[in-house]
C-alpha cells in the first residue's frame, strides 16, 4: 500500500473561503471554481475562475491567512480578442516552485511569469472541444498579462483519448524541461472519460506530447470510472517523490484522490478517495474537487471547489441547482474562528 499519510487533509474547514457575488453581469455571478493558491509579494494569492452563464474568465483573490479571501481584479476577460480564446478563457495554473515543503512562490522563466489556460469555442458551460493557450507577464502586481496568439496543444492533434477536448492545466519545471500535465475527454457527447496526459517542451512554445498518455488513467467500476482529472503536481524532496493530487469522478460523486510517481510519468494510484463528499447539506455534499495543495508553517492547505444543493438564500445559483464555492481542508486543524 502507498505511504500517503504525509500528503492527508483530514480536516475540512466546512465552509466556503470563496463565493461567487450574484451580481448580475459580474464574471462569478453563478459561481467560482478552479482555485490555484501561491504567494507573491508576502502576500497569497488565489487564482480562480468565474462563470457568469456565458462562459468562463479569470480573476486573483488576495489573502493574509489562506482562509479570509478578497476579490481583487478579473485577469483574463472575454472579448479581449478575436481569436480561438474570445469567448472563454480558464487560467488554472502559474509556473512556481514545485516542492511540497516549501513556499509555493512563483518562478521566471525568460524574465517573465508564465500562465496556462485553456478555452472553450462557444458559449454557455464548456460548449465544445477546449484547447490550451500560454500567457506571460512582467508585471509584479501579475495583472496585465499577454496571451500568445495560438494555443500549444489542440484536441485536434492528440490521440482518441483527448478528441473531446482539453481541460485543467498543471505546469511544472524540473532539471531544465517543462512538463504540461492536463486531462481531457475522448468525446464531447454523451458520458465521456476524462484522463490525465502530459506533454513536454523545453522553450514552453513547442509541445511533445507523452507518447504513452494517458498517465493517468481512470479506474472501471471505481470510485474514478469516469474521470482522473484537475492534475496538481508537487514534489516531496526527502522522499524524491512526485505527488499528483487530482479528482476521481463516477458519474456520480466527484472526490479528490492522490497518485505517486518517482520519475513523473508512472504513476501509482492509491484505491481510495482522501477527501469524500460531505454529509448532506454540508458545502461540499454533491462535489469535492479539483485539488490546489500547498505548505505554509508546515501546515497543508488543500483548496478544492465545493457543491451543493442550492438553498434559498445562497448568494450564488448554478443551472438552478447547485451553490459552487471554493473551500479548503487541511493537514491540521486551523482555528475557524479568526474568520
Amino acid at each position: 500500500m502507498l505511504h500517503i499519510q504525509p500528503y492527508l487533509t483530514p480536516y475540512k474547514l466546512g465552509s466556503p473561503v470563496l463565493v461567487g457575488s450574484g451580481v448580475p453581469g459580474h464574471f462569478d455571478e453563478r459561481a467560482v471554481d478552479c482555485p490555484f493558491v501561491f504567494q507573491h509579494n508576502d502576500m497569497f494569492y488565489m487564482m480562480y475562475v468565474g462563470f457568469d452563464g456565458i462562459g468562463y474568465q479569470t480573476a486573483l483573490a488576495v489573502s493574509h491567512d489562506l482562509t479570509n479571501w478578497e476579490h481583487l481584479s478579473v485577469i483574463l476577460k472575454r472579448n479581449e480578442r478575436s481569436s480561438w480564446d474570445s469567448v472563454n478563457i480558464a487560467g488554472t495554473w502559474i509556473m512556481k516552485e514545485n516542492r511540497l515543503d516549501a513556499p509555493p512562490v512563483l518562478k521566471k522563466w525568460n524574465n517573465k511569469y508564465w500562465l496556462v489556460y485553456h478555452a472553450y469555442p462557444e458559449t454557455g458551460y464548456e460548449e465544445g472541444s477546449a484547447k490550451i493557450g500560454i500567457a506571460w507577464t512582467e508585471d509584479e502586481q501579475l495583472l496585465e498579462w499577454h496571451r500568445c496568439p495560438e494555443p500549444i496543444l489542440t484536441p485536434e492533434e492528440g490521440t482518441d483519448w483527448e478528441k473531446g477536448g482539453l481541460y485543467k492545466e498543471c505546469l511544472v519545471e524540473h532539471e531544465g524541461k517543462f512538463y504540461l500535465f492536463y486531462n481531457a475527454k475522448n468525446s464531447n457527447k454523451g458520458r465521456w472519460i476524462e484522463q490525465t496526459g502530459v506533454a513536454f517542451s523545453t522553450d514552453l512554445k513547442q509541445w511533445q506530447r507523452y507518447e504513452h498518455n494517458p498517465v493517468l488513467q481512470v479506474t472501471p467500476d471505481g470510485w474514478d470510472s469516469g474521470f482522473a482529472s484537475d492534475p496538481c503536481v508537487l514534489h516531496d524532496q526527502d522522499r524524491d517523490l512526485w505527488i499528483m493530487y487530482y479528482f476521481g469522478y463516477n458519474y456520480k460523486q466527484a472526490q479528490e484522490g492522490i497518485a505517486l510517481s518517482r520519475d513523473l510519468l508512472h504513476w501509482e494510484k492509491y484505491p481510495e478517495p482522501i477527501i469524500r463528499v460531505g454529509d448532506e447539506g454540508s458545502i461540499d455534499s454533491i462535489f469535492a474537487h479539483k485539488p490546489s495543495v500547498i505548505t505554509h508553517q508546515g501546515v497543508l492547505y488543500h483548496f478544492y471547489c465545493s457543491c451543493r444543493r442550492y438553498r434559498e438564500g445562497d448568494a450564488t445559483k448554478n443551472y438552478g441547482k447547485e451553490f459552487r464555492t471554493i473551500s479548503v481542508a487541511t493537514s491540521q486543524p486551523i482555528d475557524s474562528q479568526s474568520r
